[in-house]
């Protein structure tokens, strides 16, 4: 058995005391924690979505005929004028159904014409020449009967003025007829009606006609030809499809549990991949008020005041919508709320509970609208129970903090 000295007995005693001395200076300052100082400072919540670039609308230019394509006269990416010539179809056949029915409506005009100046008059002529002949006959008449009563004349004189009165009426009766025929009957209105099936042919003719030149609706660009001279076409089949000139569009399709955050008018940081440092703004002009069921989104729509020269139809884009903003805002990273919206404070030396009110949320930072003050020390170790000895240890920004968010919000995040 090793027998030690008093004197290593007294070292041995002193060192033992020495480190349980430490210890307990050591442990009665408690764990030591990652905390996060709360600091007032501007706070802003935006939606990151990808969206494409779009005219309001688009078009495709099909035929409405049978026919073989003669002309296409533009390509892709040209710029047309409304109303603007784009296919024409071979019209030969169209082209002689207008000229026989324009034909057609000449010789209808020329028979009105000559109905209303030449059949008419000489109806209203011919009817006053039966007039004064009727007069003359019935005149002849009473003249006779007046002789037969004083026996001038026998019964077959009589007679015959009789039928000679008879007979010059009938005529003027027939005359008449004829006249208002010509000039306001029947006749004429044949005439007027020849004329205005003539008429309708001849818009028919050339409406067929027109229907083999597919022009261009309204100011535009051609996106894509899909037709070349010499084939046959079929009606409905699309020819031509065109952006419809007009204020040009973004459309993103953002997930449905972000619709209580969007609002008409909200504005949006756009950029392109090929132009990361040419930034622009847009803003919220419509939102669909139904969800895609199959991808669970809903499309919104963006308009431009000032878009910039290299946009092109159907590019991709990057779109942060600024959802909500706080010119001053008490803010906390995510990972320091706890269950039931608690937070966990560093108060004389021990981990506090704290009941804390959220508000708006970004990528990583809540806002706390009730439950702490400017410099209010946060615990974000998770294991820490009530209670418990802690002390502050290092102090680390969260690692997304940076790049989530703009740089003026990381200063919300101060800690000493």
């Amino acid at each position: 058995m090793i027998q030690l000295s008093k004197r290593q007995w007294l070292t041995g005693a002193g060192i033992l005391a020495a480190a349980v001395v430490i210890g307990l200076v050591y442990f009665g300052r408690g764990t030591e924690v990652e905390v996060v100082v709360a600091r007032s400072g501007p706070l802003v919540q935006s939606i990151v979505v990808t969206g494409r670039m779009a005219t309001e609308s688009r078009v495709f230019l099909g035929s409405t005929l049978t026919g073989r394509v003669r002309e296409v006269r533009f390509r892709e990416g040209a710029a047309v004028k409304a109303g603007e010539l784009i296919v024409q179809l071979e019209d030969s056949e169209q082209l002689a159904s207008m000229h026989q029915a324009s034909a057609a409506l000449r010789t209808a005009d020329a028979r009105l014409v000559s109905q209303r100046s030449l059949s008419g008059p000489l109806a209203i002529q011919q009817s006053a020449q039966a007039r004064a002949n009727a007069e003359a006959a019935e005149r002849e008449r009473e003249r006779g009967e007046s002789l037969f009563l004083k026996g001038f004349i026998g019964q077959s004189r009589l007679d015959e003025l009789r039928r000679l009165a008879d007979v010059a009426r009938s005529q003027l009766k027939a005359a008449e007829a004829q006249s208002d025929a010509n000039v306001k009957g029947s006749e004429l209105e044949q005439a007027v009606a020849r004329v205005a099936e003539a008429r309708a042919a001849l818009e028919f003719a050339n409406s067929r006609l027109e229907q083999t030149r597919l022009r261009a609706p309204a100011a535009g660009l051609v996106l894509e030809r899909l037709v070349e001279p010499g084939q046959i076409v079929q009606p409905g089949a699309k020819l031509i499809e065109m952006s419809i000139g007009g204020p040009q569009q973004l459309i993103a399709q953002v997930d449905e549990k972000f619709l209580s955050q969007l609002k008409i008018g909200q504005l949006a940081g756009v950029t392109a991949d090929a132009f990361p440092s040419q930034r622009f703004e847009a803003r919220i002009q419509t939102i669909a008020p139904v969800v895609d069921a199959q991808r669970g989104s809903i499309e919104v729509k963006f308009s431009m005041s000032s878009p910039p020269g290299y946009l092109k139809n159907d590019m991709t884009l990057s779109l942060e919508i600024e959802t909500a903003r706080r010119d001053k805002a008490l803010a906390l990273p995510a990972e320091a709320i706890r269950t039931g919206n608690r937070v966990w404070l560093l108060e004389d030396g021990r981990a506090q509970p704290r009941k804390v009110v959220p508000g708006i949320r970004t990528l990583t930072a809540v806002e706390i609208v009730e439950g702490l003050k400017d410099g209010d020390v946060v615990i974000l170790d998770q294991k820490i129970i009530e209670g418990q000895r802690v002390r502050r240890g290092k102090h680390v920004e969260p690692a997304n903090a940076a790049s989530s968010l703009p740089a003026d919000l990381t200063k919300s995040f101060g800690r000493e």
